[in-house]
C-alpha cells in the first residue's frame, strides 16, 4: 500500500502509463503533467507494457533471496556449541573459523545471545514463568491489623481510645 504522501498511487500510475503507451505522449510531457521525473514515467510505462494494469500495484522491497545467508547446518553447529559448552561468540568464532559478528548475529536470531538466559545444567533456554496461564499463582502479603475500634483509628477517636 502506498503511503499518504506518495506522488503516484496505483491508479495514478495507470493513468500515467496509459497516456504514454496508448495515447502516444512522450515520457517528458507525461512526467511534467504528473510532477514526477521522466525516468519514473518511463519506468511505469515499461512496466505497463510488460505486465499490464496488474503491474501498477505496489511491490515488496524486501530481499527475495539472501545468497550470503548462514547455512542451517552452520547455525546448528553454533547453537550446539552455545548450549553444550556455554561459549561466547568470540570463542565459537575461533572454533568454527567464522567472524564473531556472524556468530553473534546467529545467536541473536536464535534468541540465545545471553548466557544468563540459558540453564547451566541442561543448556536449554530458561522459562522463567512456569505456570499454566498468567495469574495461576497469586501471592498476597497480609499485614496483621491492630484492634481498630468502630468508627476509625486514633485520628478520629484520640490516641487513648485507639490503642
Amino acid at each position: 500500500m502506498s503511503h499518504p504522501n506518495a506522488t503516484l498511487t496505483p491508479r495514478t500510475r495507470l493513468r500515467l502509463a496509459r497516456l504514454i503507451v496508448e495515447q502516444g505522449w512522450t515520457c517528458a510531457e507525461a512526467a511534467k503533467m504528473f510532477m514526477v521525473a521522466a525516468k519514473t514515467a518511463r519506468k511505469w510505462a515499461e512496466r505497463y507494457r510488460h505486465e499490464g494494469p496488474a503491474g501498477m500495484a505496489d511491490r515488496s522491497c524486501r530481499p527475495h533471496h539472501s545468497p550470503a545467508k548462514t547455512s542451517p547446518a552452520l547455525v546448528r553447529k553454533i547453537v550446539r556449541l552455545r548450549w553444550r559448552h556455554r561459549l561466547g561468540p568470540v570463542q565459537i568464532a575461533g572454533r568454527l573459523e567464522l567472524p564473531a559478528s556472524t556468530v553473534h548475529a546467529v545467536l541473536v536470531r536464535c534468541r540465545i545471545n545471553r548466557l544468563s538466559r540459558i540453564d547451566r545444567v541442561t543448556g536449554e533456554p530458561l522459562r522463567r514463568y512456569e505456570h499454566d496461564h498468567p495469574g495461576s499463582l497469586i501471592h498476597v502479603d497480609v499485614t496483621k491489623f491492630g484492634n481498630i475500634p468502630d468508627g476509625g483509628g486514633h485520628r478520629y477517636v484520640g490516641r487513648q481510645q485507639g490503642e
